[in-house]
């Protein structure tokens, strides 16, 4: 060994120093790291041959701790040599040093609460066995995980190239080639990615720590559906044909939509008043976990209604004569109209859509556990666009997508709109994600009368895919059932919230989302960026990440959507929706590049349709 290398880890030893016992206790300080409560603090130690796959677990599995409001934070073994071990070379005793001074920030981090997931190759057992060694004297929770992957695997991945260069003799000592490594004899979990995908790891992982209570036992993504189990369907239709009856109307039959499908999980029924409250005031469900919900979800009935259900167990909700659900334990408690709408809307504007509706509704409303008895179709030639939160999931997961990036919208898609669609893929690409999906996930519910309706907004969007705008091949194109409530960036958040139930990790934010011009003013109610700025401090919604909106105008150089530059006004012109309704009701073209024209042609259609009528 030489004396540089006997400097670098023998010399300046310290001996006259005493460890300091800290003031803040790990339970203190686990109640304030995070919003999940209780101390969580430990270290995942992955340890397997280079290209096993050790840095694409970590990642995604810190990833996904996080977004579950779980402190985590992944050492990467090149990471760690850019910086702190950037002096260690890869002799045995270099190697060693590199693992033990991992081990030790390793267990600062734990000691801090926070879940310390290390990508490390590690080679030898016994400086495996060390780094547990340093955690079990400080007391804290040490897991070794064998990434399995076969030389052939790893050497046929050869991400960075490495493998052929240790074949060829560029590098020496290169574990698996011409250096040993010692496979765990007892690992607390084996990983054989060769076999796996990434998802079915980190399920496993995920299992191991809520065995250890390091994680909430539970799903800690679960939709709460609300159909009635197969199984039972029978005894509850014959139970609801004998209860007392509250005949709901079509915007309440969209809310039990919502509802049953599990897209305001977790919500088990329309809010009671406790919730109601919560939401009103703060825009979150309190009890258990912080949870954000902006919008009340809550069914208004009459005083008459109210005195008739007064004392009943249990209520069948009737729509157009069917029974549809069960409400049972109802609670009923006063319709505080202009108190909700202030709140909700920041305006009292009785001739704004949705307040109107509010106003003209009951005076009471309605809380309980709701029982819904199958599922609710429209037969309108688009329930097959209708897919729950469970079914998307699957869905991305039968894709092997690895981000999926949601995109809300009311109105038809412009090539501005797709400009925004397709620069995000282009920038996860860049990230490093391999399959990325888009969510394009138009509203469904109720919308205004001088919205574009559903069924119009449909045939254009596929049209946009026909044409090639957006990539079928990675699009999918679902209904979202909740009605419009023309909210801003109150509602904002609830259509983000809903897409993270539904697997999105990734959420694009237009110009004024969910904003309208103000009734009596036609200024806008909302200021245009304020959805986009909330969204990115909301709390509750830190499984995702919110894509800002950039300003897309027509390039007349281009003859394109392009995005906006100041420093080239001259260039731009913007086309707002007004002139774009204009144009299509007069059947004029608009100009190359703004629009698909098969998607151009569905909207001069309809607008040539409302002539007709």
């Amino acid at each position: 060994m030489s004396g540089v290398k006997k400097l670098r880890t023998d010399l300046n030893r310290s001996t006259n120093v005493v460890y300091q016992a800290h003031h803040v206790s790990r339970n203190k300080r686990g109640q304030v790291v995070g919003t999940r409560g209780g101390f969580r603090g430990c270290t995942i130690w992955l340890t397997g041959l280079s290209g096993a796959g050790k840095t694409t677990l970590s990642f995604a599995l810190e990833e996904f701790l996080v977004s579950q409001d779980i402190p985590s934070y992944s050492l990467d073994g090149d990471n760690i040599r850019h910086g702190l071990n950037q002096n260690l070379g890869f002799s045995s005793v270099d190697r060693e040093e590199n693992i033990r001074r991992v081990a030790e920030v390793a267990k600062l981090f734990a000691d801090a609460g926070l879940v310390c997931i290390t990508s490390f190759i590690s080679p030898f057992a016994k400086d495996r066995e060390e780094a547990r060694k340093i955690h079990a004297a400080a007391g804290l929770p040490f897991f070794e995980i064998f990434v399995h992957a076969s030389l052939e695997v790893c050497e046929g991945r050869d991400v960075k190239g490495l493998y052929k260069k240790a074949r060829s003799g560029e590098i020496k000592g290169f574990t698996g080639i011409d250096s040993l490594y010692e496979s765990p004899e007892a690992s607390d979990l084996v990983l054989k990615t060769g076999e796996l995908t990434v998802n079915e790891c980190i399920d496993q992982v995920l299992e191991l720590l809520r065995e250890q209570n390091i994680v909430p036992s539970g799903k800690l993504e679960e939709v709460n559906d609300l159909f009635v189990p197969e199984n039972k369907r029978s005894l509850a239709v014959a139970d609801a044909a004998i209860l007392p009856t509250i005949h709901i109307t079509k915007l309440d039959l969209e809310w039990v939509q919502v509802l049953s499908e599990g897209w305001a999980s977790p919500l088990k029924g329309f809010m009671r008043e406790r919730e109601f409250l919560q939401v009103l005031h703060f825009g979150t469900l309190l009890d258990d976990v912080a949870i954000n919900l902006t919008v009340p979800i809550v069914l208004p009935v009459s005083t008459e209604t109210k005195q008739k259900m007064d004392g009943c167990a249990a209520i069948a909700l009737v729509y157009q004569g069917v029974r549809i659900a069960i409400l049972r334990k109802p609670e009923f408690y006063e319709h505080r109209k202009e108190e909700r709408c202030a709140r909700q809307w920041g305006t009292t504007c009785p001739q704004h859509p949705y307040i109107k509706m509010v106003m003209e509704g009951g005076d009471w409303l309605v809380g309980g556990d709701l029982e819904v008895l199958e599922r609710i179709r429209w037969n309108d030639g688009l329930d097959k666009y209708r897919l729950t939160p469970l079914e998307l999931k699957q869905k991305f997961k039968d894709m092997k997508a690895d981000a999926i990036f949601a995109f809300q919208l009311r109105n038809p898609v412009h090539n501005g709109h797709a400009l925004l669609m397709q620069d995000t893929k282009r920038r996860l690409l860049e990230r490093g994600y391999k399959t990325p999906v888009l969510l394009l996930h138009p509203l469904g519910g109720w919308t205004k009368d001088d919205d574009v309706p559903l069924a119009w907004r449909m045939k254009q969007h596929a049209a946009v895919l026909e044409d090639g705008v957006l990539d079928p091949a990675s699009t999918i194109v679902a209904i979202f059932p909740s009605p419009m409530m023309y909210a801003g960036p109150t509602e904002v958040q609830w259509h983000c919230r809903a897409r993270m139930i539904a697997g999105a990790n990734f959420y694009i934010v237009g110009r004024d989302p969910a904003g309208m011009p103000h009734p009596e003013t036609k200024k806008d109610l909302y200021e245009p960026t304020h959805g986009g700025k909330v969204l990115t401090m909301a709390p509750g919604l830190t499984s995702v990440e919110i894509i800002p909106f950039r300003v897309a105008a027509y390039n007349l150089t281009k003859r394109a959507m392009d995005f906006y530059d100041k420093e080239r006004h001259a260039e731009f012109e913007f086309i707002s929706g007004t002139k774009m309704r204009k144009m299509a009701r007069s059947g004029e073209n608009p100009p190359d590049g703004f629009m698909s024209p098969k998607a151009w042609k569905i909207l001069t259609e309809y607008y040539s349709s409302l002539q007709k009528d």
